[in-house]
């Protein structure tokens, strides 16, 4: 398909708004630059971004200092999480150089564009409820996207307090996460309201992890849990939809009371799995990984197609048929974006 010519008119607002962008870029590095060289700096340093606010961040320092700083204009993409160098000043700091990163998490943008949105975490904590009541390839969609992007997934069962007097919730959701453990999965429950927030803790300790899931689920009530003088806004659950609304606001870092991190990031729901290949999706799946390359024709679908591997192995139980299942969606749900 020809790619859409832009009218005189849209072509102009395009012009219009890249001159905006680059006069702000340009006022940053001033800004920056007229601070370097006043003289008004302290030495460089070593920082963690803990916010981040439109051209500004707030960084601490490895002494624990925290103050909000100018960002050089090639440091544009910054995320909550970025290690950097920085320098301490009055009234404001400036960053002037990023660390590599480790990992970082992306999600689209409006215009379908990936945007980082947190960076150098450890694991991701997949966090559901019995209600809103999930299902297993939701649940298959954030483990491929955590497997794509090489951080440790790790389900979090919340709410466990609703199974108490529901056989058919506990059961249900029994079954769900039966499969999990013996691919390798840990799987944690908890409740805010009664106890099982020790496991949780035990797995936060020392590592820097993000929660994701599903609106409702409590992950705003595990944080403020966890940490009460973070005092998160949390969201009403529906009474009648049983949905919940996104209620954070901005990308922020906290250390949290058993010696780990947490960044709490607004509006994450799924990573943009549409930006990836079969082959990527396939890779997600880690009973697959064993059989992919295997299969009698190299295009194979994993479909009805003789010599399959991936169809070999659910015959065989070494993959289950609701995995497969799960992972014919996904690939479905790809041309769908």
């Amino acid at each position: 398909m020809s790619k859409r010519k832009l009218s005189r008119q849209q072509a102009w607002r395009v012009e219009k708004i890249q001159e905006e962008r680059a006069r702000r870029a340009a006022r940053r590095d001033t800004e920056a630059q007229d601070a370097l060289s006043g003289g008004e700096l302290g030495p460089e340093q070593d920082g963690l971004v803990i916010a981040h606010y439109g051209t500004q961040v707030a960084v601490e320092s490895e002494s624990g200092n925290m103050q909000r700083c100018h960002l050089r204009a090639n440091l544009e993409g910054l995320v909550t999480g970025d290690r950097v160098v920085w320098c301490e000043g009055d009234p404001m700091g400036v960053v002037v150089a990023q660390r590599e990163r480790q990992s970082v998490l992306s999600r689209p943008d409006p215009y379908g564009k990936l945007k980082p949105i947190a960076a150098n975490i450890d694991q991701i904590l997949v966090v559901i409820a019995p209600l809103p009541e999930p299902h297993a390839n939701l649940v298959d969609r954030y483990l491929v996207a955590a497997e794509a992007v090489g951080i440790e997934p790790v389900i979090l069962l919340n709410k466990t307090d609703l199974l108490t007097a529901n056989s058919a919730l506990r059961t249900s959701m029994n079954e769900l996460l039966a499969i999990y453990p013996g691919l390798g999965y840990r799987v944690i429950h908890t409740s805010t309201r009664d106890s099982g927030l020790d496991e949780l803790n035990a797995a936060l300790y020392e590592r820097t992890s993000v929660f994701v899931g599903q609106s409702g689920v409590g992950k705003s009530s595990l944080v403020n849990a966890l940490l009460p003088q973070a005092d998160i806004r949390v969201g009403a659950l529906s009474e009648t939809t049983q949905k919940g609304s996104h209620t954070t606001t901005t990308a922020q870092l906290l250390h949290l009371n058993c010696g780990g991190t947490l960044i709490d990031s607004p509006g994450i729901r799924e990573f943009g799995l549409w930006h990836m290949s079969r082959t990527q999706v396939e890779e997600g799946f880690r009973e697959f990984r064993p059989l992919l390359g295997t299969c009698k024709f190299r295009d194979c679908q994993h479909e009805q197609e003789p010599g399959c591997a991936i169809l070999a192995g659910v015959e065989s139980g070494v993959i289950s048929a609701a995995r497969l299942d799960s992972y014919r969606r996904i690939v479905a749900s790809l041309g769908e974006n």
